[in-house]
């Protein structure tokens, strides 16, 4: 799992905007301009959204985080095995993906 929950303490879900109910909906969309090969991907979901402030240095990006792993093909067509990433949502849209740094 990740360790962005621990960075930063859990907001006020006021601050976060509404609970994203089609959450796996919009990570889904999300995931097609971020995978090389997003058809092929298996998702294992980790929980459901919680209230997160990714914010750094003083700045605050409130939403709700949701935790996932995915199984996907990279651009030489092999699966690269369970990748632990995240996607903070805020009004119906991931606003910043955690665990996509390659």
């Amino acid at each position: 799992m990740l360790t962005v929950l621990a960075e930063n303490p859990a907001p006020n879900a006021s601050l976060c905007g509404p609970y994203p109910k089609l959450y796996k909906e919009i990570v889904w969309n999300w995931l097609q301009s971020a995978l090389v090969d997003a058809n092929s991907a298996k998702i294992e979901w980790e929980g459901e959204p919680k209230p997160a402030d990714l914010g750094r240095n003083g700045e605050h990006v409130y939403g709700w985080l949701v935790q996932f792993k995915v199984n996907a093909r990279n651009r030489f067509g092999a699966y690269t095995g369970n990748q632990s990433h995240g996607a903070l949502i805020r009004d119906g849209q991931v606003v910043k993906g955690v665990g996509f740094g390659y």
